[in-house]
């Protein structure tokens, strides 16, 4: 085998562990649990046998409503993600573990020190998703009770990422342990900090939104963006917009990676690929989740309608509740009407127009046509990785890291083995500075 020179970027990759939305599909036989010990440890397992970043655990606060009855479609147990990744940290070496917490929701002095405590017990591999919320929905759970404005989201998130950071760097390199004080817009805090300070500082930071503030606040903030793109052209515009945020905030294009959510579907030929990329998508979007999909943007019960059948007239109905606990998608008139030019166009009925226009980003073909298309987004510069989302648990992983990343490799596009120990070092970013 002829090993390639490394290219000039490396590809980084990170695993989500399945279970939200319509991704997974549970009705296949080889599906497991999603709140069982054993499948977290296998899917992080074959993530780090693949020499993957890091391992990437989603957040629900609260169990998602659709026409004032829980959705029985969705998912319906949610573990807390620092209480799993702290377990996983005794059955892991290398790869990072990341926990999606919000920052609305929670206070800068407990999460801090869950977050290093997390980074001591793995020896560097702590991750945080950070993920904001204004809804009254989820807020109820809460003894604040969804008061947050949405204009204020995402300052009070900036502001809390800042007091983590300035509780973490309370300790020196050395040892010594300095009193914090606070006092800000959101918070007004001082003491001492427990944890001393971390193997590699302090955890990375994540940040997942495709907004205009959700861009601004990676471009400040982040270490890693997670995100989502359609094409390469798209993926490139994306990539331009947010690295060229940095530098008014003295950062250089490295420290922040750009990945974005994909899913991968393998075949011997690129026609078997196809196939079973197609099965998989009727299997996610059955009918009941078709007239689902339809309702949260029409914003009204549509269960009189055949999923096999044709579109409805009407217009959405503007600021609906019909779906609780769920982002209702943007201008939903606007959706509608692209969605009915889509099965006007080809023919489609409900279930056909939601399956072609509702997927995730995949790539579809044999191992070596998805290798050499990964390369090309990072070679393009529409990313510097990719979070793969499978969609089965816990085995969704393993024609992946069987297949295709031996392929990388080869082609000098990814590591063959961990360089380091902490997940600083495995995403190649600085560590901070340390303070005297």
């Amino acid at each position: 085998m002829t090993v390639r020179r490394p290219s000039r970027k490396q590809i980084h990759l990170a695993a989500h562990f399945p279970g939200v939305n319509s991704t997974t599909v549970w009705a296949d036989p080889r599906s497991k649990s999603q709140i069982g010990f054993s499948s977290f440890e296998a899917l992080a397992r074959t993530a780090e046998r693949g020499l993957f970043d890091f391992f990437f655990l989603a957040e629900g606060l609260r169990l998602r409503e659709h026409k004032g009855r829980i959705h029985d479609l969705d998912v319906v147990g949610r573990p807390e993600s620092l209480t799993v990744l702290n377990a996983l940290a005794a059955v892991t070496e290398r790869i990072g573990l990341a926990a999606t917490v919000n920052a609305t929701f929670n206070e800068p002095y407990e999460l801090a020190r869950r977050l290093a405590t997390l980074d001591h017990l793995s020896a560097g591999r702590a991750a945080w998703n950070v993920v904001t919320s204004s809804d009254a929905f989820t807020g109820e759970n809460f003894r604040r009770g969804g008061y947050l404005d949405r204009a204020d989201r995402y300052t009070r998130a900036a502001e809390f990422v800042a007091v983590a950071r300035e509780l973490w760097d309370s300790w020196t390199p050395d040892g010594l342990s300095r009193p914090f004080a606070h006092r800000g817009q959101h918070f007004d805090i001082a003491g001492e900090f427990t944890v001393p300070r971390s193997p590699q500082g302090r955890p990375v930071v994540i940040q997942a939104g495709d907004s205009g503030e959700g861009r601004e606040f990676a471009a400040r903030t982040a270490d890693v963006i997670f995100t989502r793109h359609g094409t390469l052209e798209d993926g490139r515009a994306f990539y331009a917009d947010v690295k060229g945020r940095l530098a008014k905030y003295g950062r250089g294009a490295d420290d922040l990676k750009i990945m974005p959510g994909v899913s991968v579907v393998l075949g011997d030929t690129a026609a078997e690929a196809q196939e079973r990329a197609a099965e998989i998508r009727r299997q996610q979007v059955s009918p009941q989740n078709a007239i689902l999909a339809l309702e949260q943007i029409w914003g009204t019960d549509l269960s009189s309608y055949d999923p096999d059948g044709p579109f409805p007239d009407s217009d959405p109905v503007p600021e609906s509740s019909i779906t609780q606990g769920r982002t209702r998608r943007g201008d939903t008139v606007a959706m509608a009407e692209k969605w009915r030019a889509l099965s006007r166009e080809k023919g489609l009925s409900i279930r056909q127009t939601v399956i072609e226009a509702s997927g995730r980003q995949s790539f579809i073909g044999t191992p070596e046509a998805v290798a050499a298309e990964l390369e090309t987004f990072v070679r393009q510069d529409a990313a510097d990785g990719f979070i793969l989302v499978p969609h089965l648990t816990p085995g969704g992983l393993d024609e992946f890291v069987d297949r295709v990343v031996p392929l990388l490799q080869e082609r000098g596009a990814f590591r063959t083995e961990y360089r380091g120990t902490t997940l600083r070092s495995h995403l190649g970013l600085p560590g901070p500075a340390g303070k005297g």
